[in-house]
């Protein structure tokens, strides 16, 4: 009985020291980050297969019925959420990041933890409501902007294409200007002194489509 009730022990003691490891030092922090992401990465694949609605048109689906799927789904997921709630963080990284749906911006940090604003447009290019919506973002915080094109973009494929740019001259137009916008960004007052004075970087970034790897940009 003495015997049990040490074993039983012993294994409560372990059990605490793997627990504490885990929690409390950088090794177990680091491993558990890893295999957070491991278990992200195998629930991404997990549904990857699924065609409940899809988009590649292997069988007729209505609009509502997308819709009507997009609320179940929305049902079971902010289920999860209520019975496992996430923690609340300030985040310190901005993205901007165009709207193509082949990027996944927490695939493309390997986090899904809140530390991450996210503004998305068509060819990740900024209007001046973006520029001001960055700005308060650093006034609130973020220590990173990380501005980002992609590989085999619609966007600018309308940009370089004569046709496409005569249907849709809006958004060429946009494409032409990202440079300007950014520039503009850069030179706003409170920007420039976020970055003069070390409070702020700004990285430009282009990320290979198809595996979310992000390489240095040069403009």
């Amino acid at each position: 009985m003495r015997k049990t009730l040490l074993a039983g022990f012993a294994m409560v003691v372990l059990g605490a020291v793997i627990v504490a490891g885990a929690r409390w030092t950088s090794v177990g922090q680091q491993s558990q980050f890893v295999v957070g992401g491991a278990l992200i990465d195998a629930g991404y694949g997990l549904q990857d297969g699924l065609e409940s609605y899809d988009f590649e048109h292997h069988h007729e689906i209505t609009p509502e019925q997308v819709w009507a799927e997009l609320q179940k789904q929305n049902g079971r997921a902010a289920g999860m959420r209520h019975t496992f709630p996430r923690t609340p963080r300030h985040a310190l990284v901005a993205l901007v990041v165009c709207m193509d749906a082949r990027i996944d911006t927490n695939e493309l940090v390997g986090d899904t933890r809140h530390y991450y604003y996210v503004i998305r447009t068509a060819g990740s290019v900024m209007s001046e409501r973006e520029e001001e919506m960055l700005e308060l973002a650093v006034e609130n915080g973020v220590k990173l902007v990380v501005l980002t094109t992609h590989s085999d973009c619609a966007a600018e494929r309308v940009a370089k294409t004569e046709a496409l740019r005569a249907r849709y001259p809006s958004l060429a137009s946009a494409v032409d200007e990202r440079e300007s916008r950014i520039a503009e960004f850069l030179a706003r007052p409170a920007i420039k002194a976020a970055v003069d004075k070390g409070a702020l970087a700004v990285k430009r970034v282009a990320i290979d489509t198809l595996h979310d790897e992000l390489a240095a940009r040069v403009p």
